[in-house]
């Protein structure tokens, strides 16, 4: 019986556990505006601005989401409003980010590891998808058009591609997280700083020394602003 009850507080806690952690911890406040999000270094959030203080400039930010941006080589700008950008979000466990396409560009594969992302399609078509963790990578796809909504999950490989050779598309995504992070796989593996060796990389890849010294050898060029 003693058995059977310690099983139960151990599940219960587990339970509460992932819960916790699931996302960005709860505010215990109405708010906490950051004071200095460019400059502060804490765990899980800034300092906290005297409630006093604080006016509706810190919940507002003239961010002309509205206005088309220039692309890179990849063909994709994220234009990401998170608690750098506003301090009001600062505890509250939330972002937006503004995604535009050129014609066949893409967003490449990356993850968020901090954050689920909702994202809806404004302008255009979108091939989209998303691998399952290991062992299966199970690989999700969808084309969305126009007002359409596609859910990434937290931590989850994903990616958006357009497939339209002559029109760009637009899309906004709502990220579960004041600071979701981005991890570009191919920026990460093959442009990172110092280099993953070529005998790591070749090993993994199951490819020859020279293939990975010419992938390292490319400019790998970030497309969040």
């Amino acid at each position: 019986m003693a058995s059977s009850s310690s099983f139960l507080v151990l599940a219960l806690f587990a339970l509460i556990s992932w819960q916790a952690i699931a996302s960005d911890p709860s505010p215990l406040q109405d708010f906490c505006v950051s004071t200095s999000p460019m400059h502060a270094v804490l765990v899980n959030g800034f300092v906290c601005k005297n409630p006093m203080n604080v006016n509706a400039d810190d919940f507002f930010k003239a961010a002309n989401l509205d206005k088309p941006r220039m692309t890179n080589k990849v063909g994709s700008n994220v234009t990401l409003i998170n608690v750098m950008q506003i301090g009001g979000l600062n505890t509250l466990g939330i972002s937006l980010a503004r995604i535009d396409y050129a014609p066949l560009g893409q967003n490449p594969p990356h993850t968020h590891p901090r954050a689920t992302e909702i994202l809806t399609v404004l302008e255009g078509t979108l091939y989209v998808g998303f691998v399952t963790s290991n062992p299966e990578n199970k690989f999700l796809s969808k084309v969305l058009n126009k007002g359409d909504v596609f859910v990434f999950p937290v931590g989850l490989i994903h990616f958006q591609f357009n497939p339209n050779p002559y029109k760009p598309a637009v899309a906004i995504a709502a990220l579960s997280s004041q600071n979701p992070g981005a991890i570009t796989i191919a920026n990460a593996v093959l442009g990172s700083k110092p280099p993953i060796s070529d005998d790591v990389l070749a090993k993994a890849f199951q490819v020859e020394k020279n293939t990975i010294d010419w992938l390292q050898a490319q400019f790998w060029e970030n497309n969040h602003y």
